[in-house]
């Protein structure tokens, strides 16, 4: 796949109570998991954090960076991922979802051609962090941080983009659990109980 691949593990976890990122599925971290799964179709992979050190396990397997304006979100993660990334576009994944496609990012990235985000819209809801990004919107997103407006839906208005929408995400089996993200203990039961009734 001619796409880098961004991986966004910044956030507190303050309502899982521990690092969502390193909780373990399937006997592996939760972003090793997610990489593995995706990692090998892309061409560059990049992990954006700000605790680097809890990442050691992957430094063999990703690029680790850390934000150039820490604390404004996932917004700046994307800033800093794809600053650091090669590739023109690429996937931007959260480290929460466990259950990521590559089915789906392979047409998240055909669809993102000619355009400078490609976002799925799923069941009504806006999916910013599983999406296309492409290089050429580092200037507006450091405009947005530079003016401490860190909401990433704020983008759309000023990129050329494209809502991904249900009738071409149906065709991904597994799209249904794509999306799903753990937030809380009970999520990540969830999470545990259809791994399990996989094996």
């Amino acid at each position: 796949m001619n796409a880098g691949l961004i991986l966004l593990s910044g956030g507190k976890s303050s309502r899982m109570g521990t690092n969502k990122a390193l909780l373990p599925i399937e006997g592996k971290a939760n972003i090793e998991r997610i990489v593995d799964s995706l990692g090998d179709e892309f061409t560059d992979r990049v992990l954006v954090t700000n605790s680097p050190d809890e990442y050691a396990l992957l430094k063999e397997k990703v690029k680790i960076v850390t934000d150039i304006y820490p604390g404004l979100g996932p917004l700046s993660g994307i800033h800093a991922g794809l600053l650091a990334s090669s590739a023109e576009y690429n996937v931007v994944v959260a480290c929460d979802m466990p259950f990521v496609s590559k089915k789906l990012a392979r047409l998240l990235v055909e669809k993102s051609v000619g355009y400078q985000a490609a976002v799925p819209r799923f069941n009504g809801m806006r999916q910013p962090l599983f999406a296309v990004y492409h290089k050429s919107i580092v200037s507006e997103i450091e405009q947005f941080l530079k003016g401490n407006d860190f909401r990433v839906n704020n983008l759309w208005g000023k990129v050329k983009m494209l809502w991904v929408e249900d009738e071409s995400l149906q065709s991904i089996p597994e799209v249904e659990k794509a999306f799903f993200n753990m937030n809380y203990p009970e999520e990540y039961d969830q999470v545990k109980k259809w791994v399990s009734k996989e094996l």
